[in-house]
């Protein structure tokens, strides 16, 4: 079957967004209040190398020291690079909410966009769990050792179960209460990284016992005992190599959040594009000077590798840094971690609601629901922050849940990117504005390829019980799918003649929310 929009709407006052959602069979329920700045500043809030390149830091440096760092975060956010190309030239045809969702289907089939929903949700839950995790424990090691406390007792369960329903509530609270909140939340959080980035990094340079710009390509294999057990013990400098790809695949990930906001953006078949790749950029960009401060500034390797978990926590407390500066950026950094956490919950509520819209999820009519008077959809919010809560219950473990929000997240990547493949020049021949042109094929083949790479890395030992859970998963999808819901879930609306049939339903559906919000 072919895939194309219809021809534009009706109504010539209708928006040019308005007029495409129509053609693609959707009501504007959602309020595109969204511009191009708030669209990056989403995405780059949810990367947020604040939270990554410190909370994630020993995974790559436990691995191959330094090389792990100098090379290995260039090497692997190009992959991400790749793919945030390969996903904004789709949803530049194609957007959105829900895009992975929508964009599997469409290519692939509907079993195909059903798997990377739901591989995407739970992604995203983990997310969640991951980020609201490390704001607390950067929040705990980094603050109160400032103040004469010692963080230990507050490490346990209960005083981080009770932190992390605070946070996670007010997370909820903010994203009910509307679009325009949360994003000037998140533009503050994007200014805010960009700054407490830059100072840092150079306040670890003024700190360095000596710049020492070798370390960035001398390897160094701290697996095992030597580096903290963060990872086994292997062999072999390309494995190694490969294990500390773990930290891009966790920082640089859940930048489909520009994409899963695309019904609340302006113009955003040019919009979320642009936001997805400048917000890898310019992760790639301050992250890799953060990184390179933090190595500068950490006064013998081996002693280093020794901390395993918590060498960011030793570099920073043991480097000489004026305490008012010192206050300034680890309460700049706890605060940009919050918002991290912020803008996941708003990404993964917006998955739900666009799921649910087409009646892939339980209860979908009651989490496709939109406040007539936030113009959110208020039940999703909540289900995504019930849901992060619950995935801290059960993997407590910052890596695990790291891990698992990396491999689905990516594998979710993968599967709408795959599609788009073998879909282009045959079923998929309408692009939108943002067209990679004779460069399209060569780089969904690279980034398919990246894709799968980063989510293997996340099932390496220790964290191999991730990669069981995603194998259960995947085989619980299949024996889902094919015992029913083959037959129930209908899929987005696909062909001319069916989106035309819906009109007067999405007529009805905008009105309906405009009645009950007046």
């Amino acid at each position: 079957m072919k895939v194309s929009l219809p021809a534009s709407s009706s109504d010539p006052g209708m928006s040019d967004d308005v007029a495409t959602l129509h053609r693609m069979g959707y009501a504007q329920e959602l309020a595109r209040r969204m511009g191009a700045f708030q669209n990056f500043a989403l995405s780059f809030s949810i990367i947020c190398v604040l939270a990554g390149c410190l909370t994630a830091y020993q995974l790559a440096f436990s691995a191959g020291g330094g090389f792990s760092i100098g090379v290995g975060w260039p090497v692997g956010c190009g992959f991400a690079l790749l793919c945030a190309a390969s996903m904004g030239q789709i949803a530049s045809a194609y957007p959105t909410a829900g895009g992975l969702y929508h964009w599997g289907s469409i290519l692939g089939g509907k079993g195909l966009g059903w798997a990377a929903a739901w591989f995407n949700m739970l992604g995203l839950v983990f997310g969640v769990g991951a980020n609201s995790v490390g704001a607390y424990t950067l929040g705990v090691n980094l603050l109160l050792p400032m103040f004469g406390i010692d963080p230990t007792p507050y490490t346990s369960f209960w005083p981080q179960l009770v932190a992390i329903l605070i946070l996670i509530g007010s997370l909820g609270l903010f994203n009910h209460i509307g679009i325009r909140v949360t994003t000037l939340l998140t533009d503050f959080s994007g200014y805010l990284i960009f700054t407490v980035t830059v100072v840092l990094t150079v306040t670890l340079f003024i700190a360095a016992p000596h710049i020492d710009l070798t370390r960035l390509w001398k390897y160094h294999n701290y697996t095992g005992d030597v580096g903290g057990d963060v990872w086994p013990a292997a062999s072999g400098a390309v494995y190694v190599f490969m294990l500390g790809f773990l930290q891009v695949c966790y920082t640089v990930a859940g930048y489909d959040a520009s994409a899963h906001t695309s019904e609340e953006t302006k113009n955003a078949a040019r919009e979320v594009p642009r936001g997805m790749i400048r917000a890898v950029w310019w992760s790639f960009v301050f992250g890799y000077l953060l990184l390179v401060g933090i190595l500068m500034a950490t006064p013998n390797l081996d002693q280093a590798a020794q901390q395993g978990g918590n060498v960011v926590f030793w570099v920073l407390n043991g480097a000489s840094i004026w305490h008012w500066l010192r206050i300034f950026l680890y309460v700049g950094v706890v605060i940009a971690n919050y918002l991290c956490c912020l803008a996941t919950v708003t990404a993964l509520s917006r998955m739900i609601f666009a799921f649910a819209r087409d009646g892939g999820m339980p209860f979908s009519k009651k989490l496709r629901f939109v406040s007539p008077r936030f113009r959110t959809p208020v039940n999703a919010v909540w289900l995504a922050c019930v849901l992060g809560l619950i995935s801290t219950l059960y993997a407590p473990a910052f890596a695990v849940l790291a891990s698992a929000c990396a491999v689905l997240l990516y594998l979710s990547y993968a599967l709408p990117i795959g599609a788009g493949l073998f879909a282009e020049g045959r079923s998929w021949t309408q692009k939108g504005p943002f067209n990679l042109k004779g460069f399209s094929k060569p780089i969904a083949v690279g980034a398919t390829l990246g894709a799968l790479l980063l989510a293997w890395v996340g099932t390496r030992p220790p964290n191999d019980k991730v990669g069981y859970v995603v194998f259960g998963l995947s085989i619980v999808l299949v024996l889902v799918w094919y015992a029913g819901e083959r037959t129930r879930f209908k899929g987005p609306p696909i062909g001319e003649a069916v989106i035309a049939g819906r009109m007067n339903e999405i007529l009805v559906e905008e009105a309906g929310v405009e009645e009950r919000a007046a």
